[in-house]
């Protein structure tokens, strides 16, 4: 992460007006997440803390962040305070000295955080809003009577930021209730915990939020497992997400382990053998790389899946086919990629399926990552183990998704959870149960993504097999540079034949000038033979069609014996000869034209 990177985080957890509560979370949260986004290691962020701070000192830091970016600038602004909405349906962000009569005031409205989002000069803005909506205000307080919603991404979102800036908005819910009747605040008001900047700060630290795997947690890594977490702590808040973005935003390093495998490349002997001029022996080579690839040593095997990867594209065809159907091997095979649990008595032990990860040791490394929270998955020696959470009834429906290192693959995952009073599994539906008891799960915030990898057998790396001596006799008969240098030699003859024509034209031109200077004594044949136009205009005829000779010839050997060529001699030879013909052609046309002007005009000149 190169760019620059700053991030301010406000906190309000005590308020002068006694209608409004005080909060238990922001000054823990705040701490917790200057932590992750300041670690050079994780977020990497320049962070400012604002705590307890009255309106007229968060309208000027606010201000201030946004003021005086450049377009690599990265910005974070994150509430962690009460949200409040006034009659007109305005949200507001409370401050320490706010008084809810007075909104516009004593309080931050989102209009101006808004306007800040839009004139930034950075080229990504990213607001985080944990905000208490629900239960703002103690009970016996009459500050505010307001019932309904406001949806907070619209009050953001409505409003674009300049042309070419991203920006994006994530809230820990997007509806603000209050319910009074009369002075006192509804049983269903009641305040919920706060459990968005939390998760934050769970997937950020543990890595839990790099969900693919690929080292670094994006943005919507990041909202996607906050937004399970939070269903799963509270099912009645909903995160929510707005975003304009070109491309994928960072936010922070991954310190979970990835699927990223450390190479260990080809033998010099084996590469040596790749670049051999003889077809027999770079087939010799292919076959050990195919060998490679099997080895149960993960990082031997990678090294020869990338040095396959670019036989495929560069090789021959008879080798590049050979390469491809090796490299078919390693995709991801899961059996059966199909799990149908049937129906299964609610709160009963976590039924589990066994999936089994078929061909070499590099086509069942890859990483599980389950979509639905009600899904948990357990490396096996063979593959994977899948539970299901049985805490809820109802008709459940998910997939795993299986990321290698070539490909991608899903296991698709569908069972019913019925009251625990309903019979079990019906006749001829799979029997949901293990007949050994299987420990619950852990909760799934803790467990979502995991490397399923066989285990590791060292040994040393083998050299590749040395051909036998007959076929190294049998190789150094042929040679698959012949089309090229033939090729090359054409392109040549055609140069040659256009500088001739070019010396012809100029000393025909001379003579011509000659014979008009010395009137009717003059004689023009006399002046060629004297210019010496003759000469070169012979060689051009001669090396332009040996240029066309030779570049047919370069072709012929090419299409006769083309397994001893690589696809870039190949593609050299006919760029090559496509160029001395471009040339010898109009050479030949020309000078054919000169001779013919002689042999007529030479005579009346």
């Amino acid at each position: 992460m190169t760019d620059s990177r700053y991030a301010l985080i406000i906190a309000n957890d005590r308020y002068a007006d006694q209608g409004l509560k005080k909060l238990k979370a922001p000054a823990q949260d705040a701490a917790a997440l200057e932590r992750v986004l300041h670690d050079p290691q994780i977020g990497d962020f320049e962070v400012e803390v604002v705590h307890n701070a009255s309106a007229d000192l968060m309208r000027r830091r606010i201000q201030g962040f946004f003021n005086d970016r450049r377009r690599a600038d990265t910005l974070l602004l994150h509430f962690s305070c009460h949200g409040l909405k006034s009659e007109s349906g305005e949200l507001y962000f409370a401050a320490s000295d706010t008084e809810p009569p007075l909104l516009a005031a004593t309080a931050v409205p989102s209009q101006f955080v808004r306007g800040c989002m839009s004139a930034t000069r950075a080229g990504r803005s990213v607001l985080f809003l944990d905000c208490c909506y629900g239960g703002a205000f103690s009970r016996g307080s009459a500050s505010v009577r307001a019932s309904g919603e406001v949806n907070v991404l619209e009050s953001f979102a409505k409003d674009e930021p300049a042309s070419g800036r991203g920006w994006a908005v994530i809230t820990a819910s997007d509806s603000m209730e209050y319910s009074f009747e009369g002075n006192e605040l509804a049983e269903n008001s009641a305040p919920r915990p706060s459990v968005f900047t939390h998760a934050v700060v769970e997937g950020l630290e543990t890595g839990e939020a790099d969900l693919d795997a690929d080292g670094n947690v994006s943005l919507d890594d990041l909202y996607e497992y906050v937004y399970r977490h939070v269903r799963e702590q509270n099912p009645h808040q909903t995160p929510k997400k707005a975003a304009e973005l070109q491309g994928e935003l960072h936010l922070a390093h991954s310190r979970r382990p990835g699927i990223k495998i450390v190479a260990i490349p080809s033998p010099p002997s084996l590469r040596a053998a790749m670049n051999s001029d003889e077809f027999l022996t770079r087939r010799g080579a292919v076959t050990e790389l195919c060998t490679r690839l099997r080895r149960p040593e993960v990082p031997v095997a990678e090294g020869a899946r990338q040095h396959l990867a670019e036989v495929a594209q560069n090789e021959v065809q008879p080798l590049a086919d050979q390469a491809a159907d090796a490299l078919r091997e390693i995709r991801l095979a899961p059996s059966p990629d199909h799990l149908d649990f049937g129906r299964v008595p609610r709160g009963s032990h976590a039924p589990k399926r066994s999936v089994t990860m078929h061909g070499p040791p590099l086509a069942r490394h890859c990483v599980a990552q389950p979509k639905q929270p009600w899904l948990r998955v357990d490396p096996t020696r063979s593959g994977l183990e899948v539970h299901v959470d049985t805490a809820a009834t109802g008709r459940l429906s998910g997939d795993i998704l299986l990321k290698g290192v070539a490909d991608e693959s899903v296991i698709h995952v569908e069972a019913e959870v019925t009251p625990a009073d309903e019979d079990g599994p019906t006749r001829g539906e799979p029997d949901a149960l293990n007949d050994s008891p299987t420990p619950k799960p852990r909760p799934r915030d803790k467990q979502r993504t995991v490397v399923i990898e066989p285990p590791h057998i060292p040994s040393q790396p083998k050299e590749p097999p040395r051909p036998p001596a007959d076929q190294e006799r049998t190789d150094r008969k042929t040679s698959s540079r012949r089309a090229p240098a033939l090729a090359g030699a054409a392109l040549a003859l055609a140069v040659t034949a256009l500088a001739m024509l070019i010396m012809t034209i100029q000393r025909g031109v001379v003579a011509v000038v000659a014979r008009a200077d010395a009137g009717p004594s003059g004689n023009v044949e006399n002046n060629i033979h004297e210019q010496g136009a003759l000469t070169p205009l012979i060689v051009c005829l001669i090396t332009g069609a040996a240029a066309l000779a030779v570049g047919a010839f370069a072709r012929h050997d090419l299409g006769t014996r083309r397994e001893h060529y690589t696809r870039q001699a190949a593609s050299g030879t006919h760029t090559l000869t496509s160029v001395a013909k471009g040339l010898a052609i109009p050479a030949l046309i020309l000078a054919v034209l000169a001779d013919i002007a002689y042999l007529v005009g030479s005579g009346q000149w």
